[in-house]
């Protein structure tokens, strides 16, 4: 590989048919948690190296709690990433968060099930800070390249990640929105934990494709709806994502780096060799002065 890319983007993998997309390589990468979703394209993009990765697999192939969200960041990690931006589907649960509206998240709910939520374990306890789960700094700068688009965007909001792969009942939809949610998804958790576990700069770029189920005189949620709005959107989501790499620092004036500083809290003392060698990527630096 040549230059490492400083930005990620984990999406649907249309996303990555620009035709301004150049020197483009294709890797396969294996980690400790398994192998990612699929294999990382990495291209120059206005004069960058920007990786991509399908979240769901080339074809779809992946349902949200089958995604190993854990070899996708990891993964990323390895190749020298430091900002991720996240491109998802969700489904509105405010009147003003109309179809084909971007919204970046700055909170999250998890209301998932199952899901492995950290690298961590097997010796190793880690309780990482996720007040602000997402990278405040890095959130402007995506809402600046959105808004350039010239697409409606709105920044801040709440976004409860359910377990799909089905839709919700109404009830379900009316009981979130009387908790104040504002979009609704399934692939926000556990990513964005993990992202702050590897301790790199995560945000979302939020699609809204519907209103859930809750609006009354809208058509409840479909397949073909999410997909029709999502392709109207790739236009929009590129040109997006062209903006941050032209403005995007290599460095952001946030803390996202050191999330893990006072997070472990397992003596280096009695963290065996073979922990040690596995969880080398994300603690290593804490641990060898001591």
């Amino acid at each position: 590989m040549t230059e490492s890319p400083n930005l990620a983007i984990i999406g649907g993998s249309g996303l990555y048919n620009f035709k301004t997309l150049e020197n483009v390589e294709i890797i396969e990468i294996d980690t400790p948690f398994g192998k990612p979703s699929s294999a990382i394209t990495i291209g120059t993009l206005a004069g960058k190296r920007v990786a991509f990765l399908a979240r769901h697999g080339i074809g779809h192939v992946l349902m949200p709690s089958e995604v190993n969200y854990r070899a996708n960041i990891y993964a990323l990690k390895t190749i020298g990433v430091q900002h991720i931006v996240s491109i998802s589907a969700c489904g509105s649960l405010k009147e003003n968060l109309a179809p084909g509206d971007i919204v970046i998240p700055d909170q999250v709910v998890d209301f998932t099930r199952g899901r492995p939520r950290t690298f961590f374990g097997e010796g190793v306890v880690v309780h990482v800070g996720v007040a602000d789960p997402y990278c405040t700094e890095l959130a402007k700068y995506v809402y600046q390249s959105v808004k350039a688009t010239g697409a409606t965007v709105h920044q801040g909001g709440t976004y409860i990640t359910i377990e799909g792969p089905r839709f919700s009942t109404k009830a379900e939809s009316h009981l979130y929105r009387s908790w104040g949610m504002s979009v609704i998804g399934m692939t926000a958790v556990p990513e964005v934990f993990l992202a702050r576990e590897a301790e790199l700069c995560y945000t979302t770029m939020a699609h809204v494709t519907d209103y859930d189920v809750w609006h009354t005189s809208e058509e409840p949620v479909t397949v073909e709806m999410v997909v029709k709005v999502l392709q109207q959107n790739t236009a929009t989501a590129q040109k997006a994502i062209q903006n941050l790499v032209e403005v995007l620092p290599n460095k952001l004036n946030c803390q996202c780096e050191h999330a893990l500083q006072n997070a472990i809290l397992t003596n280096p003392e009695y963290i065996s060799a073979q922990a040690q060698n596995k969880y080398a990527l994300l603690i290593h630096k804490y641990l060898k002065n001591n």
